[in-house]
């Protein structure tokens, strides 16, 4: 059997897209057999490739994982922005097909949301929670998915509800903070690759903990990894912890 992983990029003329491109020439175990964006034909190049790798719009992704349900290829997912019927369409389709799902292709994010697991249950309750990202001037959704997971991961740790507990953003006179609540705040600015900050403050101490991307090939090398890692799974929604080994 060959090493050889045949890729087809979604999302392609786009910064994650652009940096995939460049960053598998560089591994001589790939090979990228279609480069597809608007107004592409997805279906013309599925067919020679392992694997998708999605970095295209929140609103293609489930047509594009569908398309490799039907042609059993696996599917790598970075693209962010879902709705939560959008996420439940595109998951569904895990039984058919190996899909790897994750808001951060980054091995030092991966090592983040580890580390705020582990800090949020050694502090336990007595810490507010707060998440802080900041990205370019250009990204569209916010918060950044990463974000949300850190506050997911934290609403967890506290056996709550993200619906429930997560607050975006605040203005205005809207009381005082409460012991639940998870703020995650956005901003946006320049060229600021990806910058993301999980703070536990309590009376007398807070802690930090805090990851900042230089480069987009940091995260379209982790997404590179995963999809070698994902042409030799059995179909199932797996995550970058799952690719790292860190579960």
């Amino acid at each position: 059997m060959s090493n050889l992983t045949k890729i087809v990029i979604t999302g392609a003329k786009g910064r994650m897209g652009q940096a995939l491109v460049a960053c598998a020439a560089r591994l001589p175990e790939l090979q990228v057999v279609g480069q597809v964006d608007q107004g592409d034909d997805l279906r013309a190049v599925i067919t020679r490739a392992d694997v998708v790798v999605d970095f295209s719009f929140h609103q293609v992704t489930n047509s594009v994982a569908g398309l490799c349900a039907v042609h059993k290829k696996g599917i790598v997912i970075g693209t962010t922005g879902h709705s939560e019927t959008e996420k439940a369409q595109i998951t569904q389709l895990a039984s058919q097909i190996p899909m790897v799902w994750s808001s951060n292709f980054s091995t030092g994010v991966n090592a983040l949301f580890w580390l705020t697991r582990k800090a949020a249950e050694i502090l336990g309750p007595g810490f507010d929670l707060e998440v802080v990202e900041m990205h370019h001037r250009s990204k569209k959704d916010a918060p950044s998915g990463t974000a949300m997971t850190l506050a997911e991961i934290l609403a967890g740790v506290r056996r709550r509800q993200p619906g429930e507990v997560i607050r975006c953003g605040r203005q205005g006179q809207v009381g005082e903070r409460t012991d639940a609540e998870i703020g995650v705040h956005s901003l946006r600015g320049g060229d600021v690759v990806g910058d993301h900050t999980v703070i536990f403050a309590a009376n007398g101490e807070r802690l930090e903990l805090t990851h900042r991307a230089a480069h987009r090939e940091t995260f379209a090398n982790g997404a590179l990894r995963a999809a070698q890692w994902v042409v030799k799974q059995k179909p199932g929604l797996y995550d970058m912890q799952d690719v790292l080994g860190l579960k």
